[in-house]
């Protein structure tokens, strides 16, 4: 594995939210650290999964033009597509392990991409998978009581 670090989607979603200034300050200082120093991997199920939460009628962060856009520059990042053997081993994945499907293929996809972290605010801060890629919620220090 090499110094990679794998994107969640809700990584990226924290960089365009207002309304949690903390987490969008750390979220765009790791977005800007890691693609400067070309070590931030996405995947098409992350980019899919941005638009989908940036753009929702309920709580819309970005315009689906500006959402678009952000979507075509994030793209020029190293990019796991999704393809049939991704999804059969999340399949496997999800049915011997404590993840859903969704947080599967991420999984996946992040291994693909041979990343060493896994960054997540909804996974197991510190979980080690197949002894080669850690999850790390970079969010995790905010949420200890003050």
């Amino acid at each position: 594995m090499s110094d990679r670090f794998f994107f969640d989607t809700n990584i990226l979603v924290y960089a365009f939210d207002p309304a949690a200034p903390e987490k969008q300050a750390i979220a765009r200082e790791l977005f800007h650290t890691h693609g400067s120093q070309g070590t931030l991997c996405l995947s098409t199920q992350v980019l899919q999964e941005f638009y989908v939460a940036t753009t929702r009628a309920r709580r819309q962060l970005l315009t689906p033009a500006v959402a678009i856009e952000i979507v075509d520059d994030l793209a020029q990042y190293p990019l796991v597509t999704i393809v049939p053997q991704l999804i059969k081993q999340a399949m496997q994945r999800h049915q011997n392990q404590v993840f859903s499907f969704w947080d599967s293929l991420i999984v996946e996809a992040a291994l693909a991409a041979n990343c060493s972290k896994l960054l997540s605010e909804n996974m197991q801060h510190g979980l080690v998978i197949d002894e080669v890629m850690t999850i790390e919620n970079p969010f995790r220090l905010l949420d200890v009581p003050r």
